[in-house]
């Protein structure tokens, strides 16, 4: 098993960005596809507090029905946010990934480099060609 775990949806550039980035440091992570296999309750709890974030920050707007289910309002408390996510997993933002040094929800996709144990073993490069490490592993 995997010291690193990334909860990776292929659909989303971000995401794909993260995990070729934490496969360029020598790593093969646990791919978690949070939307067939959801985090329970008290993972996402636990996501949320080891990455010092509310549920608000890691509420995703774009392509879910945030804005239809009137998310954006203050009344809702958190445990009502969490009861959003859970019946919608495409509420949650991606992707988060743990490591034996973190965890952090990865946007922008660079975020993962803070918490790689091993560095990046060359050049990396986004899908869109925006260069994020250079031939010696360093960022950019």
């Amino acid at each position: 098993m995997s010291a690193i775990t990334i909860y990776h949806n292929p659909a989303c550039g971000t995401s794909r960005n993260v995990l070729a980035m934490i496969r360029n440091s020598g790593e093969e992570p646990t791919v978690i596809e949070y939307l067939q296999a959801p985090p329970d309750r008290a993972t996402l709890l636990r996501l949320l507090a080891d990455a010092g974030l509310g549920v608000r920050a890691a509420l995703r707007e774009k392509g879910t029905p945030y804005a239809a289910l009137g998310l954006d309002r203050p009344e809702w408390t958190d445990a009502q946010l969490l009861d959003f996510i859970e019946r919608s997993p495409v509420l949650l933002n991606r992707p988060f990934v743990v490591t034996p040094l973190g965890t952090r929800l990865c946007r922008p996709s660079e975020v993962v480099l803070e918490i790689l144990p091993q560095p990046q073993r060359g050049a990396f490069a986004k899908e869109d060609g925006e260069p994020v490490v250079d031939t010696d592993g360093r960022r950019v």
